[in-house]
């Protein structure tokens, strides 16, 4: 099949990428472990572990795992921490034992993740300390059985303070004392196919509960081999050096840095904190970074940090903003001070994630530069499809489609939102809207849902919505995305008050702390403004764009 947009491949890119190089993400691994072996993988507050070290500390974990909580091929287990180097060890334990990683992030409250814990039918946990208070809250209405507690100077044995785990959790293991008595048992290798599942990685609804995407190792190993294929000319194996900023729980640092660098040989620096902007410059200032991914919020905020600017950047290759759009400001400041394009992709969690890439070396017949999110990465089809799934002609927007080997099994035991996502023939539908350019350069012209990105982040307003449904003195409120200049976007809340005493005693500032004891930080309103009537069709449904 030929496409409009293969014109903007490099010579040697293929459009196509061979998926019988290998049967699941243990093949790629230990292709990396033998080739690399003694390089540095992943460094963390100056500690560092090679590719021969992570191979080790995941064999002791994949054993202890498989003989002492006796964890078989397709139970899911739950890894809820932030960047450190106990994740990756973790991860490719869960791997090798066949068990399904459910990505939790460790800034969840209670209700968001019981939630996960229960749909995902998880009963075990790998947790970071500080998160211990959240599980403690629920887990009595879990079924989970067992406990692993990383700590922040595990691994790394620096000192580094620990919070110590909830009084409640009685019954757990500390992750160094799991890999102890991991180091002492045998492992038995699991078969695996690429049909097997990898991810549960959990992704917000209209419906506001979030919904398992079901990642096979057969989508991840696409993923990387589109990415490896469509990047070949920035790829110098076992040279790499890649600062790991966003987290890892996510799907755009989990594939892209975690293990498409992996794969390459790359030095991966895991930056813990990177709200800490002042420590994160630092972290630039020490390495002489060749790739980096980021959201713009986290551009931004490092282009506004002293001493950013003082780094030596001489080395950096490859700049990749993705999970939002990237704002012209921002990415224009960025290539001033670095030197280097900031360059847009676009993918989802369903995914895994990438789908296309805009290069800094792509450009039209007039040599221009075009802005957007580039093109299809190779093995991949995307059509534009209007409101009754015809597809548009190019140049008119609609609805972006995708068809790949990189595109989910399922939604995790959902089989109405399964089918909903999908087209009949087979593609699955964004809900974003788009347009393939005369040029062959796709660009995001809008979102179809409601769906407000904070920092990277998906928010949907029927969630927020539906939690303030629950504040006494509330009639009703709609939810809307606005411009922010730290997040990209806000979410912005219309309430109606109850003509009661209660209601009209209500601040603005209630109905945030209100919203801060069941949300995530990046979910909480952060204007609300109070209005006599919420705008609604002729059948009742919320008018958000006129509120817009």
């Amino acid at each position: 099949m030929t496409q409009s947009w293969f014109k903007n491949y490099p010579d040697n890119v293929a459009h196509q990428i061979d998926l019988h190089a290998c049967n699941s993400m243990l093949d790629l691994f230990n292709q990396s472990v033998e080739k690399f072996q003694d390089k540095i993988a992943f460094s963390n507050f100056g500690a560092e572990l090679s590719f021969n070290d992570v191979d080790r500390l995941s064999n002791h974990f994949a054993a202890y795992l498989q003989s002492k909580l006796n964890i078989n091929k397709g139970d899911r287990i739950a890894l809820m921490s932030p960047n450190m180097l106990s994740f990756p060890v973790a991860m490719w334990g869960i791997i090798k034992v066949g068990g399904v990683q459910v990505n939790v992030n460790p800034l969840y409250t209670a209700k968001e993740l019981q939630h996960q814990l229960v749909d995902a039918q998880v009963d075990t946990i790998i947790i970071f300390s500080p998160s211990t208070k959240v599980l403690a809250d629920i887990v009595e209405n879990t079924q989970i059985k067992n406990i692993v507690v990383i700590e922040l100077d595990d691994l790394v044995g620096k000192g580094l303070p620990s919070t110590p785990v909830d009084e409640r959790l009685s019954q757990f293991v500390p992750f160094l004392q799991a890999l102890k008595q991991g180091q002492r048992l045998a492992l038995n290798i699991v078969d695996l196919s690429p049909q097997d599942l990898l991810f549960l990685q959990y992704t917000g609804g209209t419906t506001g509960l979030s919904k398992g995407a079901m990642l096979s190792h057969g989508n991840i190993i696409a993923n990387v081999l589109q990415y490896k294929e469509f990047a070949k000319d920035k790829i110098e194996y076992g040279c790499e050096i890649v600062i790991t900023a966003i987290p890892m729980y996510h799907i755009f640092a989990l594939t892209a840095n975690a293990l498409c660098y992996f794969f390459f040989g790359a030095k991966n620096i895991l930056v813990t904190n990177p709200r800490d902007m002042t420590s994160f410059v630092k972290v630039w200032q020490a390495n002489k970074a060749t790739f980096f991914t980021g959201v713009n919020t986290l551009f931004n905020g490092l282009l506004h940090t002293p001493g950013f600017d003082k780094a030596d950047f001489s080395s950096l290759k490859l700049t990749i903003g993705g999970g939002a759009a990237v704002q012209s400001a921002v990415a224009k400041k960025w290539q001033q001070v670095t030197g280097n394009k900031l360059n847009e992709g676009y993918g989802l969690s369903e995914t895994s994630p990438i789908l296309t890439l805009n290069f800094g070396d792509r450009s039209n017949n007039d040599g221009l530069y075009i802005a957007g999110i580039g093109t299809a990465v190779p093995s991949t089809d995307i059509s534009i499809r209007n409101d009754e799934g015809n597809v548009v002609e190019q140049g008119q927007a609609g609805e972006l489609c995708a068809k790949g080997p990189q595109i989910m099994l399922g939604y995790w035991e959902n089989e109405q939102a399964t089918s909903e996502a999908m087209t009949e023939d087979g593609y699955f539908k964004t809900g974003d809207i788009a347009l393939l350019d005369e040029y062959g350069f796709f660009h995001i012209v809008d979102r179809k849902k409601d769906m407000i990105i904070v920092s990277g982040f998906n928010v949907y307003p029927n969630e927020i919505e539906a939690e303030i449904a629950n504040m006494p003195g509330i009639l009703e409120s709609a939810c809307i995305g606005v411009d922010d200049v730290k997040t990209g976007e806000a979410v912005k809340v219309f309430a109606v008050k109850e003509s009661d005493e209660q209601g009209q005693g209500l601040t603005e500032q209630a109905v945030i702390d209100f919203c801060r004891q069941g949300l995530a930080g990046y979910k909480v309103p952060k204007n609300i403004v109070f209005i006599d009537e919420i705008p609604k069709s002729s059948v009742g449904k919320i008018l958000r764009r006129e509120l817009k």
